[in-house]
Formats: structure tokens, C-alpha cells, sequence
């Protein structure tokens, strides 16, 4: 089995395991010492990983920090990364802890805060010694992304590699911030990116009325500019997937005809379900939402529960429409002229969803 296969594997096991858990030992066992032994150290190897490094810092006596990575450099044992743990529901921050110190006072050139859930990358990019604020790695075992596992891979023992890691690190830093703050424009756009659009397209005077006319058309161009892509890359996929259907099948081999009403999910259906994926994919993690076709709608449900609808599509009639409930279940319907019109229902579906429980938070 490969790395990749390996994480995603282990990625599983945190789903099914985490709600179990009650404590941050436990958290440390069921979760963290798996991951490390994924990466491929030994976690009973007191020479290879440490639990509950000390090293005085000052006049601070005997604090310890959870984990510390060893290896050998010059034929001398030296901790590479810190690991600072986290029950899986507490949320990660920085402040005030261990790993920022012995950062600090050790040869270690990574800090890694986790819960077992997610694992938050540090280094020091802005300051030599000095641990940066932000992580220039993040990886969630809810949500892995394939980029993300090549870079997690260079933290494991065969490949460990303290110069590759660190040329990259910066890249990888800055390019998240800016996800990030692209996300933010895409949710909330400011008026200064609101302004930078609009002058090129309205030659008119820029008052608040106007502003707040073009901030909603900024946001819902993101929507509409988002959507085309996945229409384009969805249409792509199934073409060929209709492509390798149209084969012809050998006689012994054809199934036998099915008798009486069939329910036959469409192209487009599927389309909308990876928008109401994509609109909800950081609320919660995107593998939970699920669809089941029915002879009158096309129902998108969490976890695949029947009593925790997100909404409904009637997409096969001559009007289309969206199903959405409130807060009480509350079934209310709505005429769209195409699947991209779902992105105007976002708020909608986000509140649906919370419904059932809280957005996770790391």
C-alpha cells in the first residue's frame, strides 16, 4: 500500500473513531501515535519519538512538550519536529503553549500542533529561531487533498528532508493566505475589490447605492464564474463516461432487463448535487452530504440520513425548483430557471445544515 493509500486510510479510521473518544490521552493513542507511525517512526522507539520531551527553558523547570521527533545527525540523537497535542474537539491556537518556547531552545526546525484532526505546520520562514505565527502547512484527516498528501509525504522518515521541506514551505505559506483571502472577497467582497471591478465596467459615480449594487453583482459573478467551471468540468467527466457506456457489450454479458418503474439519476442531477458539495464543502467535510434519487425529486441528505434533509431537486418537469427547509423542517419551494441558481440559495443551505449541528471548527 502506498502513502497516499495509507493516509486516506488512516483518514477513515479518525472518522470512525473520533466521536469515541473522551479524552486528549486518548486523542494522543486512537488518532496522533498512528499518524506518526504512518509517517513511518516508531512510536515505541524512545530513541526515535519522545513523549513528553523536557528541556529547561530558562528559569521554566521540567515543561514538557508531547512528542519529539529524533534523528540522527553526526552520529548525534537531535529532536527535528515538536508535536504539541490537542484534544480532537479543542480547537488549535498557539497562544501560550510549549511548542513556541522549546521552539526556541531546541535544534528542531518544525512545530506541529494538532488535534488528531487537523495537523497545523510550523517553521521559521519570517525570523530564524523564531517560530512563525501561521503555518505554512495544514492538513485536515476529514478533508484530504491529494497536493496536500505529496507535501505531508516529505515529512515522513524515508523522505524527511529538512532543506527540500523548507524551499517549499514559503510557497505553500503564502499560497494559503492568499486561498484564503480570496475566499473571504468571494464570500464578503470589499469595497476596495468591489471598486477595482466596478470602474472598469460602470463609468458612473461610485456613491453607497451604487457600491452596495455592485457588491452583490461582484459576489454573485464569483457564484456564476465558479459554477461554469464545475459545469464545464462536470459535462467533460460524464462525456466521458457516456463515451466508455456506448461500448458495445459482449451478449453473455448484458444484465437482465429490469421490470416496472426505474428511477434513472440525469447528468444534471449530479451536476447539482457537486454544487450544493462545493457551496457547503467548508462548513462541513464534503463526504457527508449524499443523494439518494427518488421517482419525484432528487434529495440531498447528511450522513444518508432520510431525517436530515438539505434540500430536494425537481429537475426532470417542465419547471424546475428547489426544496429548501428552515430551522423546524419547514419545507419551502422555490422556481429556478437552471441548477445555477442553486449558488443564490447558499445562506439557505448553510442554514439547513446547521440545523443538524454546529459547523465544525478547528
Amino acid at each position: 500500500m502506498d502513502f497516499k493509500d495509507q493516509i486516506k486510510q488512516l483518514g477513515d479510521r479518525v472518522i470512525r473513531l473520533k466521536d469515541s473518544i473522551q479524552t486528549e490521552e486518548a486523542t494522543k493513542t486512537a488518532l496522533i501515535m498512528p499518524f506518526l507511525n504512518t509517517l513511518g517512526y516508531d512510536v515505541f522507539n524512545p530513541f526515535e519519538v519522545v513523549p513528553e520531551f523536557i528541556s529547561d527553558i530558562g528559569t521554566k523547570k521540567g515543561e514538557k512538550v508531547d512528542y519529539a521527533i529524533m534523528r540522527d545527525v553526526n552520529g548525534q540523537m537531535e529532536p527535528c519536529m515538536l508535536i504539541e497535542c490537542k484534544h480532537w474537539k479543542q480547537s488549535l491556537t498557539l497562544h501560550d503553549n510549549q511548542l513556541l518556547r522549546y521552539f526556541h531552545v531546541t535544534k528542531a526546525r518544525f512545530g506541529i500542533l494538532t488535534n488528531g484532526i487537523t495537523y497545523r505546520f510550523y517553521t521559521d520562514l519570517q525570523e530564524p529561531n523564531k517560530m512563525d505565527e501561521k503555518p505554512f502547512l495544514e492538513i485536515n484527516m476529514l478533508d484530504l487533498r491529494d497536493n496536500q498528501i505529496e507535501e505531508l509525504k516529505k515529512f515522513s522518515k524515508p523522505y524527511f528532508d529538512v532543506d527540500t521541506i523548507i524551499s517549499t514551505a514559503s510557497e505553500l505559506k503564502y499560497t494559503a493566505e492568499i486561498k484564503t483571502l480570496i475566499q473571504q472577497e468571494m464570500a464578503t467582497p470589499s469595497d476596495y475589490f468591489v471598486r477595482h471591478f466596478a470602474k472598469q465596467v460602470y463609468g458612473g459615480q461610485l456613491n453607497a447605492k451604487m457600491m452596495e449594487y455592485f457588491t452583490n453583482l461582484v459576489r454573485k459573478s464569483f457564484q456564476h464564474t465558479f459554477s461554469d467551471q464545475i459545469t464545464d468540468r462536470l459535462k467533460t467527466a460524464l462525456g466521458q463516461e457516456e463515451l466508455t457506456a456506448s461500448q458495445p457489450v459482449p451478449v453473455e454479458t448484458q444484465p437482465e432487463e429490469k421490470k416496472g418503474p426505474t428511477v434513472v439519476t440525469t447528468p444534471e442531477e449530479l451536476e447539482s448535487f457537486y454544487i450544493v458539495r462545493a457551496i457547503l464543502r467548508n462548513t462541513i467535510d464534503a463526504n457527508r452530504i449524499v443523494h439518494r434519487d427518488a421517482q419525484s425529486y432528487f434529495a440531498i441528505l447528511l450522513d444518508d440520513n432520510n431525517r436530515k434533509p438539505i434540500c430536494r431537486l425537481h429537475l426532470n418537469g417542465n419547471k424546475k425548483a428547489i426544496t429548501l427547509f428552515d430551522e423546524n423542517k419547514v419545507e419551502q419551494r422555490y422556481e429556478i430557471n437552471s441548477i445555477n441558481d442553486i449558488f443564490l440559495h447558499s445562506d439557505a443551505l448553510i442554514k439547513a445544515l446547521s440545523a443538524y449541528e454546529k459547523p465544525v471548527v478547528s
